[in-house]
């Protein structure tokens, strides 16, 4: 039997007392992320997406609106988190965060991942999933440096005991001098919003 089926027994009969941790890799089905796109472009979805980008932008003027939105800025790092709330159901944030990844490869990623981590804290169970994008693979001509777009992105679905708690996008940009200055993220927003084709 697996160490994670023996924790999770364990668990639940009482004979142990280690902590529940468990990572997998994990792809979607075609249909999963056609009905991403097809939920992006949706009356609901659209609806979602716009109030996601308009509680952004209250955010950066120290507004807060439903559902909350939270912005992380630093010089190599910048991203934003919405919580779990109304009006979102689990069904909605879950083809939000699928949707969030769809859109990442519109603009040109490579996925490099998606996985699910399981952990135990205190009396909690957290779920992880992440969805890891990289540049395409490039060869630059000589003497030119490598574009890294916006940087590496990730998204991310935190649940708290089987119920969703807040999703997160993180761009993070190179410090390598082999690379060109990462495109502004403000860029990035526009693209994974779609905010061009309003």
């Amino acid at each position: 039997m697996n160490k994670y089926l023996d924790s999770i027994l364990g668990k639940v009969f009482g004979s142990t007392s280690e902590k529940v941790s468990h990572k997998e890799n994990y792809s979607l089905t075609e249909e999963q992320v056609y009905e991403a796109e097809r939920w992006f472009s949706s009356e609901e979805g659209s609806e979602l997406i716009k109030k996601v980008l308009k509680n952004y932008h209250f955010k950066r003027s120290n507004i807060n609106e439903h559902p909350q939105v939270h912005i992380f800025q630093s010089k190599y790092a910048n991203g934003f988190a919405v919580t779990f709330e109304d009006p979102f159901s689990e069904e909605s944030f879950e083809k939000l965060f699928h949707s969030f990844a769809a859109r990442c490869l519109k603009i040109g990623y490579k996925k490099v991942s998606l996985d699910r981590k399981i952990e135990e804290q205190g009396q909690k169970v957290i779920e992880i999933e992440k969805f890891y994008f990289k540049p395409p693979l490039q060869m630059p001509e000589e003497g030119e440096l490598i574009s890294q777009l916006y940087g590496n992105v990730a998204v991310e679905k935190y649940s708290v005991d089987n119920r969703s708690s807040y999703l997160k996008v993180l761009v993070t940009v190179y410090s390598d001098r082999l690379y060109q200055d990462a495109l502004p993220f403000d860029d990035f927003m526009d693209q994974l919003f779609d905010v061009a084709n309003d």
